[in-house]
């Protein structure tokens, strides 16, 4: 199946953009969850359980990423008590540059689809990205094949 291959490929793609920006992989996820979480200020809690690593993991994550020029600690909005994670223009750029090879070969891949097809297309990524969210949240969830009130 196609879908499985993409994402068979998804880690392998991750790991060649932490490259390209100079970071690993654990501080490239950190800076593209802090990335897409914007505008809504994130910390290190919410880092740490968006990537599934205990707090003192995602701080020193934070901590690398500060050093390497990637994210800024800030000030949160609205809680005196907590800080924010921002990334730096400089992580903008970073990842901009390290995406584009790829966003432009998808880019090509997409231009020669009418306009019909290419909305089919978006709308089954769409449906796929909350089947794939759906399965994702319900790792917290207990697992009906482990429940001993299920079984014969």
């Amino acid at each position: 199946m196609q879908l499985r291959e993409l994402l068979r490929l998804a880690p392998s793609v991750h790991s060649r953009l932490a490259s390209d920006i100079g970071v690993g992989v654990t501080d490239a996820q950190a800076l593209d969850h802090a990335m897409a979480a914007l505008p809504s200020p994130i910390g290190v809690g919410d880092l740490a359980h968006n990537l599934g690593i205990r707090s003192a993991s995602a701080t020193v994550a934070v901590d690398r990423l500060v050093s390497s020029g990637h994210m800024e600690r800030a000030p949160h909005p609205t809680d005196r008590r907590r800080t924010s994670l921002v990334p730096t223009d400089s992580a903008y750029a970073d990842a901009g540059r390290a995406a584009a090879p790829l966003i432009s070969a998808i880019r090509s891949l997409t231009a020669g689809l009418d306009k019909e097809t290419a909305d089919e297309v978006h709308q089954f990524l769409g449906d796929a990205i909350e089947v794939l969210r759906a399965f994702a949240d319900r790792a917290d969830a207990e697992d009906p094949a482990e429940d001993p009130s299920t079984s014969p």
